[in-house]
């Protein structure tokens, strides 16, 4: 009778981590593993490919994760993004493909930075673009 218990809580706990694991893919990966299911959640990483940032209808926003491999894939988003978010930065995209889409419909969006990051404004600065006033 234990084991029949055990069984069963391991299959739920498999079946309640498939549900709300969202699998992690390169580009590359999905060259060389093919598309997802269709509506299957997943996270794409890599970083926003160098001009092809572009903003459609409403708040919609356009542009291609590359990995360095050669391999790239289209992303569409609708809503606000992250501060560092912008072209040749390091980006998750979370969210899914439709069935028969090439276009991965992106719910989240994280952007990456390394460990020399330093604020908007104090970057601004140092290039000349802006004056730099501290709120206390």
């Amino acid at each position: 009778m234990a084991g029949v218990l055990v069984v069963a809580a391991a299959t739920l706990a498999a079946f309640a981590l498939r549900q709300h694991a969202d699998l992690f893919y390169t580009p590359q990966l999905l060259v060389e593993r093919g598309m997802p299911e269709a509506e299957q959640r997943i996270r794409i990483g890599g970083f926003v490919e160098e001009g092809s940032l572009t903003y459609g209808e409403g708040a919609e926003i356009l542009f291609t994760i590359v990995d360095g491999s050669g391999a790239s894939v289209d992303v569409s988003y609708v809503g606000i993004v992250p501060d560092l978010f912008r072209e040749g930065e390091g980006v998750v995209a979370t969210g899914r493909f439709g069935a028969g889409e090439t276009t991965f419909g992106a719910e989240q969006i994280l952007a990456k930075h390394d460990e020399t990051y330093e604020p908007r404004e104090l970057r601004d600065l140092e290039r000349g673009e802006g004056a730099y006033s501290p709120t206390t």
